[in-house]
């Protein structure tokens, strides 16, 4: 769908169901006819290409952390009373924390989740994988999404923080209302309300779930978040409560959507999926192809700190910026032949993860999930196919994903 007045530019068009469907054209005329864009129905600017995109990470100017106040305080006062715990909650991660405060969180959080744990997890995601796909092996079909992708990440992580995994259902769930009512866009009373019950509920399981590590450590990363240390400081019960928050809730929408995304992209582009057969050394290629060609994350935001001349336009201290990673990733001044799917690609980082300080600390585990369950489907599964019918892609505007994915095999 091509947008054909300027005015009409914003992202306010995601929520036409065509444009979610497909929202790279709409991406596309956006950063052709005005790549940094302010958009005047929501009030804030839009980036789309690469380099604009990833000066606005790396550059100090762009404030993680006021971004996520700009957007508290664009909600209306009836929705800031009820929604102010849970961004508070929020503003206590490295995920929307600024230097100093994030070196120190990012410190003690990657202290504890470092890459020789992230490996140590290995066999357990290898044996979770080959379990989910035994138990739908003999139907000869399954939802990528609910049988497969859905569970994988939250019995990962729930395993990996020591949590029970069959309370993974509820974990979801709070954390699906958190992060319901994140971003620049206006939401209902009932996210709001839902969003607080939930941060109430979970900060009082993880409270006592992490009291108990204390009196009782194991090995685990909860244990290594309640004990990490930084120069004598440790991380207090509420940055603790915040920063498990997003190692619950970030992996798993993102790993969810990178499996369906990038299961849907191999099956739309059967040369690429045979190739990948023949050459499953090309695996984590593929899977940073995955990211580049339909990111899991679409959008991210930051708040200027003070004025910033950028692509020739002022933005103001204060104003909101809104970074369309996906955009950036099919930059045709970044990628030659951007709208292709090729696994073999091989033209440097993506902004799927993230560029900066601000990297995503829980890459290395996302890409182990993916390149593990895309090397056990493909390898149980010759005869994959996409089942008849139409997909239905999530409404929030800034994870993408199907909410359903049947494939027969």
């Amino acid at each position: 769908m091509s947008v054909s007045v300027k005015e009409r530019l914003g992202l306010s068009n995601l929520k036409h169901p065509e444009i979610r469907v497909n929202p790279y054209p709409f991406y596309a005329q956006l950063r052709a006819q005005d790549p940094v864009h302010w958009d005047e129905e929501l009030g804030f600017w839009v980036l789309t290409r690469y380099a604009d995109i990833a000066s606005v990470y790396q550059d100090p100017r762009f404030s993680r952390a006021q971004g996520l106040r700009s957007g508290y305080e664009r909600l209306p006062e009836s929705e800031q009373t009820i929604a102010e715990p849970v961004y508070r909650c929020f503003s206590k991660t490295m995920f929307y924390s600024d230097p100093p405060y994030h070196t120190r969180l990012r410190g003690l959080v990657s202290s504890a989740f470092t890459p020789a744990t992230v490996e140590q997890m290995r066999p357990y995601v290898e044996q979770t994988v080959d379990s989910l796909l035994d138990a739908v092996q003999a139907n000869g079909q399954m939802d990528a999404i609910a049988e497969f992708a859905y569970p994988l990440p939250i019995l990962v992580i729930a395993h990996m923080l020591g949590l029970p995994a069959e309370e993974r259902g509820q974990f979801k769930k709070w954390s699906d209302d958190l992060f319901a009512i994140l971003g620049s866009v206006p939401h209902s009373p009932e996210l709001m309300e839902g969003a607080a019950r939930s941060l109430h509920a979970l900060t009082d399981y993880i409270t006592k779930l992490s009291e108990a590590r204390r009196r009782q450590p194991r090995q685990d990363l909860l244990t290594a978040l309640v004990e990490a240390t930084q120069d004598g400081e440790q991380l207090t019960r509420e940055e603790l409560v915040a920063n498990m928050v997003i190692l619950l809730s970030a992996g798993h929408e993102t790993t969810i959507n990178l499996i369906g995304n990038g299961l849907l992209a191999l099956l739309q582009n059967r040369d690429q999926l045979q190739k990948l057969r023949g050459r499953p050394d090309l695996i984590g290629s593929a899977v940073e192809e995955m990211m580049r060609y339909d990111n899991p994350v679409q959008i991210a935001y930051r708040s200027a700190a003070q004025d910033v001349e950028l692509g020739g336009k002022l933005i103001r201290k204060g104003q909101l910026v809104n970074s369309v990673l996906a955009a950036g990733n099919r930059d045709p001044e970044r990628f030659s032949e951007p709208d292709r799917f090729d696994i073999m690609r091989d033209e440097g980082r993506n902004l799927g993860f993230g560029l900066g300080i601000h990297y995503c600390l829980g890459a290395p585990l996302v890409r182990l999930e993916a390149q593990t369950a895309f090397t056990a489907i493909l390898h149980r599964f010759p005869e994959l196919t996409l089942a008849a019918g139409e997909l239905e892609w999530q409404e929030h505007p800034i994870f993408r994903g199907v909410k359903s994915l049947p494939v027969e095999f």
